[in-house]
């Protein structure tokens, strides 16, 4: 006699799963011990940050989320890389954003042409993380300077700066604390360094398709004055991490499934973050509620171990983008939803590059070797 198996997406095993992560979401262990670390995690950089007077709290906040994982090791590297990598980003923004946000076409060269760089090395270097903030930190200054053209690009840097350092001492020092009581070794959890690719030509191509998208923002910014230009950028370098071997022949499909989860879970994200907005009105203690619940919520599905996992890192981003302002006693609503704005507005510009790379330049697929390089 046959039998027949549940459908893995059928109602019943969606509840199944469902009622599965809601009972794992109150049930003391390793996850509900690493999702209370990254609470403890970013309201630590948030308290840090404004201590020493940085200017984008929330980048400080999601440097803490995004850098800490359970093995404390493995979290302090991260932490140097990201470092590093700002650091070089920022030496950089100061040497070329003064002269690149008087020409609209060197806007839109250095824009494209850095932000290419870092992915490209993120997708092929060793120490591809710091590539990948090298990149994003350049455009997220050049982009934040062309939208504020009186903006003092030196003491804009020295922020960024701050931001980060704020992220990384509130993580490193979770994360050892947390290794110590639990009574691990504090440095364990260390990542070997990845095999190091040479040349490779599916890379650089992957590369250049963001890198034409970073490219129109300027013009984008410049013709119709949207806002938060840095958002969409960071929006745009993020999708595009994908295994090399996964490329294919455009990066349209994986890219595609990528920005389909970012989606999935910005909206998630959104809906929660907009509905504390309104229901907090400027109040501190309601928009902390919020982002302890957003993050809370988004670490548990980043840790289910499903393909969902991109998905809960998307939705605790928005939530914090959204709901930690600059100031809790001058919070507003719109510039937090103009940030939300921006992350679909980069979304929705990336999706036409890639399609006509697609149909209009197609390659054959390589097969070469790549790794995960999700995050």
């Amino acid at each position: 006699m046959a039998t027949t198996t549940a459908d893995p997406v059928s109602p019943p095993r969606l509840r199944e799963t469902l009622r599965s992560e809601l009972r794992a979401l109150i049930t003391p262990g390793p996850r509900m011990l690493d999702e209370w670390a990254c609470v403890a995690s970013v309201m630590l950089a948030i308290l840090f940050a404004h201590r020493i007077e940085a200017g984008m709290i929330s980048w400080a906040a999601f440097t803490a989320f995004v850098l800490l994982k359970s093995a404390p090791g493995e979290t302090m590297v991260r932490a140097v890389l990201r470092l590093v990598g700002s650091a070089a980003g920022v030496g950089l923004a100061l040497a070329l954003v003064p002269l690149a946000a008087q020409s609209l076409p060197l806007a839109m060269l250095t824009a494209g042409g850095i932000s290419a760089l870092g992915l490209y090395g993120m997708l092929t270097a060793r120490r591809a993380y710091a590539w990948l903030l090298f990149g994003v930190t350049f455009a997220m200054i050049l982009l934040d300077k062309l939208e504020r053209p009186h903006l003092d690009t030196m003491a804009f840097a020295r922020t960024r700066m701050l931001d980060v350092l704020a992220g990384i001492a509130a993580c490193t020092l979770v994360s050892v604390t947390v290794a110590v009581l639990s009574r691990k070794s504090w440095l364990a959890g260390r990542p070997p360094l990845p095999q190091r690719m040479k040349w490779n030509p599916v890379a650089a191509r992957h590369a250049a398709q963001a890198g034409i998208a970073l490219a129109l923002l300027p013009l984008l910014h410049a013709r119709f004055g949207l806002p938060e230009m840095a958002q969409a950028g960071v929006t745009i370098i993020a999708v595009m991490i994908v295994p090399v071997a996964g490329i294919g022949s455009s990066g349209f499909v994986p890219v595609t499934r990528r920005l389909l989860h970012r989606a999935v879970g910005c909206i998630a994200g959104g809906a929660l973050a907009v509905a504390v907005l309104f229901l907090a009105q400027g109040s501190a203690p309601i928009l902390i509620a919020g982002t302890v619940i957003g993050i809370v919520i988004g670490r548990h599905i980043e840790n289910s171990g499903s393909s969902a996992t991109y998905v809960g890192l998307q939705f605790s981003l928005v939530v914090l983008v959204t709901l930690v302002p600059d100031s809790y006693a001058r919070a507003e609503i719109l510039p937090a939803i103009q940030r939300l704005a921006a992350i679909f507005i980069g979304m929705a510009l990336l999706e036409p590059v890639l399609l006509a790379w697609h149909f209009i330049a197609p390659h054959r697929q390589r097969a070469v070797p790549g790794g995960d390089l999700s995050e």
